[in-house]
């Protein structure tokens, strides 16, 4: 066995992201925090921005506050995630709802586009909630949802998607990062095949947006969801984000119409009639305090750059299957993500029958990875607040777990 103690302190010695990790609050108790995949920590800049907003934007200013900067806040936002960390340009991307609500709007218009379709093609492991949006609305237009079946491992690839869609797809919905086992599609060749046979096509970036450069616009990708609260930090309950490619704009027509999607706002009108481009998909009222935390976390991921955090995270991940390998793997316990970096996203998932219990004793001594059902621990790796020793220190706590 390497000594991997040594090699985890040589590659953090020669870490050029490692100034970042003091950016984020301490957590005292937590001598492993494994799960940035599905909340990142909190800057510790993000107390003085919240007493900020409190004693000024909002305690000073007021209502007038919407007037200054509040109502553009969607979109501006919008625009900068879309330049800092999904290659978007400006004028295509809106923070707004929740996940959910953004994927059941963009659903929703893109089949109603194309009535004379009907099916929604979707991987049939991919996350309850996309599964479950996908469903209800096949209920509600009268569509049929096809299920696409992947390798749990390696996941949707652009055969199994070329052999599935048909002259009936209306749309596929498929995530860009596993949410299980990690795993990266490729987002350009699936989304050309999508093309090819004539249906748009909806990316889920929950588990890629701000670890992995994504480029929406050069992979023609018609529409895009992903949330905040993970590799973003926004935190808690932060609201997703929406991509529309600007081609659709004036075609898809969001369907729950709120006044804050209006063509003017305050008119007041009898009848909606919507904004022009990407704003017609906010429907009610902003999130502002929900979209507070991101900020600081999107200046970090420009100063580090996109490219200079996906570095890191194939470094994080490739050490943590190497821990595996020397460490776990002679206790039975199972890779259950791509073993080949490029095509693995900013976790590892490892299986053990014994994990369910693995877990909670991992939470209760500090070590904080996440399980998922029915046997596999994700080591989620969020670049610019894990070393590569916190990464060694979760490995050795589920080694010394198992054993007891």
């Amino acid at each position: 066995m390497t000594d991997l103690i040594a090699e985890a302190q040589g590659l953090d010695a020669a870490d050029p992201l490692a100034g970042h990790l003091s950016a984020f609050v301490d957590a005292p108790g937590v001598s492993a925090y494994l799960d940035g995949n599905s909340l990142g920590r909190p800057l510790r800049s993000l107390p003085d921005r919240l007493a900020q907003f409190v004693r000024d934007d909002w305690g000073t200013r007021l209502i007038r506050s919407w007037d200054e900067q509040w109502m553009d806040l969607p979109t501006q936002l919008g625009d900068r995630i879309g330049r800092v960390a999904i290659g978007a340009a400006a004028g295509q991307t809106v923070v707004a709802d929740s996940t959910t609500v953004l994927l059941y709007k963009l659903m929703r218009a893109a089949v109603a586009a194309v009535p004379s379709r009907s099916e929604i093609l979707i991987e049939e492991g991919n996350f309850p909630t996309d599964r479950f949006v996908a469903e209800g609305i096949a209920a509600e237009r009268g569509l049929t949802v096809r299920w696409l079946a992947v390798d749990p491992v390696h996941g949707a690839q652009v055969e199994d998607v070329a052999a599935a869609v048909s002259d009936q797809t209306a749309l596929v919905v498929l995530s860009h990062v596993d949410y299980r086992s990690g795993a990266l599609a490729d987002m350009k060749s699936i989304t050309d095949a999508v093309h090819e046979a004539g249906a748009l096509m909806l990316w889920d970036l929950c588990h890629s947006a701000g670890v992995i450069p994504i480029e929406l616009d050069a992979c023609g990708v018609d529409l895009a969801v992903g949330c905040t609260y993970k590799y973003l930090n926004g935190g808690p309950g932060s609201p997703a984000f929406a991509y529309v490619n600007e081609r659709h704009h004036g075609v898809l027509r969001q369907p729950i119409q709120g006044w804050m999607g209006a063509g003017d706002v305050f008119a007041m009108s009898s009848a909606y009639a919507p904004a022009d481009g990407i704003r017609q998909f906010i429907s009610g009222t902003p999130p502002v305090l929900g979209m507070l935390a991101m900020q600081g976390m999107l200046d970090l991921i420009e100063t580090a750059t996109i490219d200079g955090v996906r570095a890191k995270s194939k470094t994080l991940t490739d050490f943590a299957v190497q821990a595996l390998d020397e460490v776990l793997a002679p206790l039975d316990v199972r890779l259950l993500s791509p073993r080949d970096a490029e095509k693995r996203g900013g976790h590892v998932t490892i299986g053990h029958p014994d994990f369910a219990e693995v877990t909670k004793a991992l939470w209760a001594d500090g070590v904080i990875p996440d399980f998922r059902f029915p046997d596999g621990i994700r080591l989620g790796l969020s670049p610019l607040s894990t070393s590569h020793e916190e990464v060694l220190s979760g490995v050795l706590a589920v080694r010394d777990a198992l054993r007891g």
